[in-house]
């Protein structure tokens, strides 16, 4: 009876029903998302006909038409790139503190990786997006340790105790941020442009250069999926199951971080698609984290291109970018989750 429990726990196979429904999401997920990169490659700030993307695509296409089509590639795949480590780092902050509103916009990543960007620009004389892009990933990972080693160290560890060393440092490195940038005006003007969130303006090279760091946490992710679940039951039935609480809680924590700060270096601050993207795959398909992981994998991009399409096309020829339209599109889904919590809390 024990080892039937524990196989349940570490992940056996979900009952049919459940993988049907697993099985189904994946599949329109993954169409969806073929949709969303087909029109981040054919719509942008210049009007663009299928016929003309297809002619580029076939190389009969004139030298203009091409490099404007061409140019929407490396966009279109850091999209998908950012929008999987948003996705898969929300699911396991989630996970990792059982608490619905844990993302790496809440937990101090995302201002972490803002105050490399500012600390490099003022005082090493860092400048342009690949200069960003690596004094943020270690401002990223920074905080992400920081807000673990409070949250969870101690006798009164709890996921209260870890949103609020959150708020706290978060708080702390915004109030650096401002006294800096505003001290310093030809600083403001090098970060405002990264801090907003946008995939435009990069290159195949920002791409390769976090790619190893989202395959890595990509990875601890999957391995570790098991022991959420059973971490999800309780330290106590955790541990009697076989999982360590500690080590899943750093491992989970760790790979979240790596991850939301590869996309946060990559493509600044984007705000809720690590806090939307776990709450629309679990109405989808229930709390099992594997499932979890692989759907966020594809709905993740699906949201962050489509936000990157409607903000290309909106106000059209100029551009909106896309951490402002997925800030209008994420807080209705964060108002929306804290209403069902409302009788929780």
């Amino acid at each position: 009876m024990t080892t039937t429990v524990r196989a349940s726990a570490r992940g056996a196979a979900p009952p049919r029903a459940g993988a049907l429904r697993l099985t189904l999401a994946l599949v329109g997920a993954a169409l969806l998302l073929l949709c969303a990169a087909a029109a981040s490659v054919m719509f942008g700030s210049m009007r663009t006909s299928p016929g003309e993307v297809l002619s580029v695509l076939s190389g009969d296409a004139e030298p203009y038409l091409t490099t404007v089509v061409e140019s929407r590639y490396p966009r279109t795949l850091l999209g998908v790139l950012a929008g999987v480590c948003l996705a898969v780092s929300g699911t396991l902050m989630q996970g990792v503190t059982r608490n619905p509103l844990a993302d790496p916009g809440l937990l101090g990543v995302n201002t972490g990786a803002a105050a490399g960007v500012v600390t490099a620009s003022a005082f090493l004389g860092a400048s342009g997006s690949a200069s960003a892009m690596w004094w943020a990933l270690p401002g990223a990972l920074l905080a992400g340790v920081l807000v673990h080693v409070i949250g969870f160290s101690g006798a009164s560890s709890s996921a209260v105790r870890l949103v609020l060393a959150g708020a706290v440092l978060t708080a702390v490195l915004t109030a650096y941020i401002q006294a800096v940038t505003l001290s310093r005006p030809k600083i403001f003007d090098n970060y405002r442009y990264w801090v907003v969130g946008a995939l435009g303006g990069r290159d195949f090279d920002v791409l390769w250069s976090v790619l190893p760091f989202a395959v890595a946490g990509l990875l601890v992710a999957l391995l570790i999926a098991p022991a959420l679940n059973a971490l999800a039951l309780g330290d106590e039935s955790a541990t009697s199951l076989g999982a360590n609480p500690a080590v899943t809680r750093a491992l989970g924590w760790g790979a979240a971080t790596v991850l939301a700060a590869a996309a946060t270096a990559a493509a600044g601050p984007i705000a809720f698609v690590g806090l939307a993207v776990p709450h629309v795959v679990r109405g989808l398909i229930g709390t099992d984290h594997r499932g979890q992981i692989a759907l966020s994998v594809l709905v993740g991009p699906v949201l962050l291109l489509t936000a990157d399409v409607i903000g290309r096309v909106l106000l059209r020829p100029q551009e909106l970018m896309v951490g402002v339209v997925t800030a209008f599109v994420g807080a209705p889904a964060l108002l929306f989750t804290l209403r069902r919590m409302k009788h929780s809390l």
